[in-house]
């Protein structure tokens, strides 16, 4: 989730397709987008605990071998499918059977119900592991969690927030446009580290003043699956890009700037 997030392969084919078909691709971005939009609110609810029904400490509880299971099962569930779609040999053979102009949409589509998912069977784990007393400490905690949602947005805005979530895609395609690729680009944020979408997670996940043992299973396991999103994101990178994309990863550090 950052700036290894790029059309297809033949992202940049012509629309031929019928009125009517560009409508329903049209249609089906602006849904998948919607349905993106709010997961995502429901994740800050789910993660800090506010607003929303269901959060990552409420729920019908079970045994703690049940939740750990449940649990471990539905993050990996996120996590083949987050992983396995942004591939390129995916994004190529989506194209054979699909129209290019709905890969991202799809990607989209599914990550956000692969959520929903997690959200609904979330099985909450309620050991206090730790708890800031002081409220005014647990105030700014609890700040620093937003904070983090805050930089998962805004960095996504900075690359091509649009096209990053498939509305780019299906507008152009509706027009008859032909989209270019997503050039290879580090403003604000990317100038300092290669992945502030990534570092707002951490951070959105990682800051509460009450850390049951379910919410630090969450955080340590999407952490762990963060890292290895970046080493096959940088992998894709270095194909796509070469020589600009090392000398960038030589230059600037990858979540913390000046560390690493």
């Amino acid at each position: 989730m950052s700036i290894t997030m790029q059309n297809g392969p033949n992202a940049a084919r012509p629309a031929v397709a019928s009125l009517a078909t560009r409508l329903l691709t049209l249609c089906y971005g602006g849904l998948a987008y919607l349905i993106f939009f709010g997961t995502f609110l429901y994740a800050v609810g789910f993660v800090s605990g506010f607003v929303v029904p269901k959060t990552i400490d409420t729920g019908r509880t079970s045994s703690l071998t049940t939740a750990l299971l449940v649990n471990l099962v539905l993050m990996s569930i996120f996590a083949v499918q987050h992983s396995g779609m942004a591939r390129q040999g995916f994004k190529k053979l989506f194209a054979r059977f699909a129209s290019p102009a709905i890969e991202r949409s799809t990607y989209v589509l599914l990550a956000s119900l692969s959520l929903i998912l997690l959200f609904w069977q979330w099985q909450p784990m309620p050991m206090v592991v730790w708890s800031v007393e002081n409220p005014t400490i647990a105030g700014i905690v609890t700040a620093g969690g937003f904070v983090g949602w805050l930089i998962v947005l805004y960095s996504t805005f900075l690359i091509s927030h649009f096209e990053l979530f498939g509305l780019t895609q299906v507008v152009s395609h509706f027009a008859g446009r032909v989209v270019e690729p997503m050039k290879f680009k580090t403003p604000g944020l990317y100038s300092l580290i290669r992945h502030p979408i990534y570092l707002g997670f951490i951070i959105a996940f990682w800051c509460t003043p009450v850390m049951t043992l379910g919410h630090l299973l969450f955080s340590t396991v999407t952490t762990a699956y963060i890292f290895v999103g970046i080493y096959l994101e940088e992998r894709d990178l270095v194909s796509m890009f070469g020589d600009q994309y090392r000398r960038y990863r030589e230059k600037v550090a990858m979540l913390v700037p000046g560390v690493f």
